[in-house]
């Protein structure tokens, strides 16, 4: 293991496992909760899981194959490894950094919300939750303190390096998330009603699977795996050459997938069981849920246990973020990882703390229209990662060419790789189409 003390070197992963679950942290965030579940039960049910299976296939893995063949070819950060292939093309790796870092600043404002409900969790989620929300999110003291608290969680993890930081907490962190997600599941499933909310999710309506329908669950697929933010260059620059891209891959998609779903027969069902509709967004995990725990027997567990997966999901998508900016001040600005990770978590709280304040003080503040969290999550969203995405696309099958990147994905032939051709064929000419579609789609223009 080499010494991470200064940009002249770089973390690997101990083993493929480290890099699996580091890599599935990055993609199972707040999205897989507040977002899949709802989505999944107003377009088709299990109609709509089979098509978002589909849309993992075509879009979610291809694309996580090419990101991470490109930071293990390059062994840099996302800047370097796009520029060691052709020296004009480094600006897609600095666009994906400068996605993370903004991401980040954002995200961090939920993951400081999440913090508080822990402990309000432990105090007990009694009374109107909506009021709680509104005066938690008013008060300027509390959003930059708990804004700044998880910040510093992020920071004293990836400080610590790859291995002795950010492999370390993901392999503590996301098998705790899958068994609480499991027991919730269960407990959800069993409480009396439930079975309106497992209908809702998982009952096929194929008539609800509209054109938008499919787009929708493209989208998903695409957000929820973070594909343009660099997370998987930064993390295939870590890896060995030893190690199958393309099964690790559709692991990753895997557990994402899977962590979606447990989420969705976790929720749901409790929602329907006291008599709350579904909603879509923040609301659905701070507001609603709080609601259907104060309702239920053993509650303050529940609500517990709830609250500690999502920071778990958070946290690991955060480091991610992180490390990608952190990567880049490390080895292209030459700063050792203590300084860098310093720098980039203190430059992405100065760029955050608009959007803490957002839902208080500088709530009537608008930009084009949008609060400051507003703005930052739509051009990361909408913006941001798919026209990394796109340049990706672009990158592989007419820079660096499809066949050098199935020579990197199979390390020169000695790994085998089933529909290598096919998988070529697709980055190079159906995968831009189809992600041009989602972002023309999520700006308005389709």
């Amino acid at each position: 293991m080499k010494k991470e003390k200064s940009g002249l070197s770089a973390g690997r992963w101990t083993g493929s496992a480290g890099f699996v679950m580091a890599s599935a942290g990055a993609a199972v965030g707040m999205g897989n909760l507040w977002r899949f579940p709802t989505m999944v039960g107003q377009n088709g049910g299990g109609a709509f899981v089979a098509v978002y299976l589909i849309c993992v296939c075509a879009i979610g893995i291809p694309m996580l194959i090419a990101e991470i063949a490109v930071g293990r070819h390059g062994k840099k950060n996302a800047f370097q490894s796009y520029r060691s292939v052709n020296r004009k093309w480094g600006g897609v790796g600095i666009l994906a950094i400068f996605t993370s870092l903004v991401g980040l600043s954002y995200y961090t404002v939920l993951g400081g919300w999440i913090l508080r409900y822990i402990i309000q969790s432990f105090q007990g989620l009694g009374g109107d939750s909506a009021e709680f929300f509104g005066t938690f999110t008013a008060s300027a003291p509390q959003q930059i303190l708990f804004y700044i608290v998880y910040m510093a969680i992020t920071l004293l993890i990836v400080m610590k390096g790859v291995a002795r930081g950010i492999e370390k907490a993901c392999k503590v962190m996301m098998p705790l998330l899958f068994v609480f997600l499991v027991f919730l599941a269960i407990r959800s499933c069993t409480l009396p009603g439930a079975s309106a909310g497992i209908e809702f999710f998982l009952k096929p309506d194929f008539s609800k699977l509209t054109p938008q329908a499919w787009i929708m669950a493209l989208g998903q697929v695409f957000f929820s795996l973070s594909i343009g933010a660099g997370a998987g260059t930064t993390y295939g620059s870590y890896l060995s050459k030893k190690e199958n891209i393309a099964k690790d891959a559709a692991i990753i998609a895997g557990f994402d997938t899977l962590a979606a779903l447990l989420a969705g027969l976790a929720i749901l069902p409790a929602v329907f069981s006291v008599g709350q509709n579904p909603e879509m967004g923040p609301s659905l995990i701070f507001v609603v849920l709080p609601q259907v725990f104060g309702s239920l027997p053993g509650g303050q567990i529940f609500a517990i246990l709830f609250f500690l997966l999502v920071l778990f999901a958070s946290v690991t998508t955060t480091i991610a973020f992180l490390e990608v900016v952190v990567a880049f001040a490390q080895q292209s600005l030459k700063m050792s990882r203590k300084k860098a990770s310093l720098v980039c978590a203190g430059l992405a709280t100065l760029l955050g703390i608009p959007s803490a304040l957002s839902f208080g003080v500088w709530e009537h503040v608008k930009v084009f229209g949008k609060t400051f969290f507003e703005l930052a999550d739509y051009c990361v969203s909408n913006l941001f990662l798919p026209v990394s995405a796109i340049l990706t696309c672009i990158f592989i099958g007419w820079v660096w060419k499809s066949k050098n990147a199935v020579h990197e994905i199979t390390n020169e032939g000695s790994i085998k790789m089933r529909l290598a051709k096919p998988w070529a064929y697709w980055v190079q000419f159906a995968l831009p189409i189809l992600i041009l579609l989602i972002l023309l789609t999520s700006i308005g223009l389709f």
